[in-house]
């Protein structure tokens, strides 16, 4: 039986993978900061899958949970990187150790998890690894986007590492997805538009489907696609103006 971790496995994106991921017949590592969520999720998937769901209660922001993660990542065949949050504030207005704490969660997470996985797939010339970014890292808007941008950049350089092993890496990158993570942040999104919004089911089925197909990015969706099209082609000074506006309307709802 092939086994998958999922990091930031009990919401949203992380759920569905862990879902979609046990219906597939794959043993799930389940972690995320939550014991109780977690073991809900576990008795979930068990229920109604039938397959074993380990329970990995970890803070991704701290190293010693980090290094913890990674080794049990070494043993698996299929790696999520999902884990992560937001934040409302503009990185100056905001406490320096929150964007600390975001760029642990969503770089250096991301860095360690992949060195110890990517490294035994690489021996067993097997394996599979999937790291959440975004849309986001198409454009410049704050810290988040900044980061998504590197997990987006990493995820391509370590897909060229790795193909001639057998090993394959993709990176999702959705826009907004309906899931608990703009709640959780305090971002508003009144304003975004219903066609704008996708649903987990979809983006993690896109998302698992390229994966199979061993593409490097996943987009799981046209209109997305052609924002990242667009993003490609617009001049940097356009992309800054944009992420500007987006960020003051953050800030004035």
């Amino acid at each position: 039986m092939s086994t998958a971790l999922v990091t930031g496995a009990t919401s949203g994106i992380g759920l569905e993978f862990t879902r979609q991921l046990a219906s597939r017949g794959y043993a799930v590592v389940l972690v995320a900061r939550s014991e109780v969520r977690l073991r809900e999720v576990a008795d979930e998937l068990q229920a109604a899958h039938g397959v074993p769901a380990e329970v990995l209660v970890a803070d991704l922001a701290h190293r010693a949970d980090v290094d913890r993660v990674a080794e049990r990542a070494r043993t698996v065949d299929t790696v999520v990187n999902n884990a992560g949050f937001g934040a409302r504030q503009r990185f100056l207005d905001n406490e320096l150790s929150v964007e600390e704490e975001m760029f642990d969660v969503l770089c250096s997470a991301v860095l360690v998890i992949c060195h110890a996985a990517g490294r035994a797939m690489k021996e067993r010339g097997r394996g599979q690894i999937i790291n959440v970014s975004s849309v986001a890292g198409w454009l410049a808007s704050g810290t988040y986007s900044a980061a998504k941008s590197w997990v987006t950049v990493f995820s391509e350089s370590l897909a060229g590492e790795l193909a001639p092993s057998g090993v394959t890496v993709t990176a999702l990158c959705p826009g907004f997805v309906r899931t608990e993570f703009h709640q959780r942040a305090g971002i508003e999104t009144g304003a975004i538009p219903g066609r704008a919004w996708l649903d987990a089911r979809t983006v993690v089925r896109a998302c698992l489907r390229d994966a199979d197909r061993r593409k490097v990015i996943s987009l799981p969706s046209p209109l997305y696609k052609g924002i990242v099209i667009a993003a490609r082609l617009a001049p940097r000074r356009l992309l800054r103006w944009s992420g500007t506006s987006v960020a003051r309307a953050r800030l004035s709802h």
